[in-house]
């Protein structure tokens, strides 16, 4: 499983609790693009229409050997492959508890290609401030564990 482009500021902006796999419905000029690595998930979101998700605002550069694509969207919504149980689980969650579904990862599995994403809850942030001073903690203690070693 090689990680093909991920979402760093997913874990700073939220608390993600639980974390789901679903294919991705693509073109085949996008898919060998993603291969390449031709992908970012800044400032994408997952969003649900209907009984359907979508990877929205995911940017993937056209594939240059492909030539040019008319009419071709970078940051168009993307379906995503899940059981329809699952959808329904994420729906509620969604609607009743008040989460944001945030992508994680796109990676390879195999030859197929999948996003991670997560139920996230919004960091406020005095949340951040603490995370970034725990950061800090832990490596002032790496440094001087490493400096006591020497």
């Amino acid at each position: 499983m090689g990680t093909l482009a991920s979402n760093k500021r997913a874990h700073f902006d939220y608390d993600i609790s639980d974390k789901y796999e679903a294919g991705l419905v693509l073109s085949g000029q996008e898919v060998k693009s993603v291969k390449m690595g031709h992908i970012s998930l800044k400032e994408s979101f997952v969003t649900i229409h209907g009984s359907e998700l979508y990877l929205t605002n995911a940017h993937i550069t056209p594939y240059k050997q492909a030539g040019e694509i008319k009419n071709y969207e970078p940051t168009q919504p993307r379906k995503l492959l899940l059981k329809k149980s699952e959808i329904k689980h994420l729906m509620g969650k969604v609607r009743i508890q008040g989460l944001t579904l945030v992508p994680i990862r796109v990676y390879t599995k195999r030859r197929l290609l999948k996003l991670e994403f997560g139920l996230g809850k919004g960091k406020k942030k005095f949340d951040k401030r603490v995370d970034i001073a725990k950061r800090e903690d832990n490596r002032t203690m790496q440094r001087a564990m490493k400096n006591r070693n020497l």
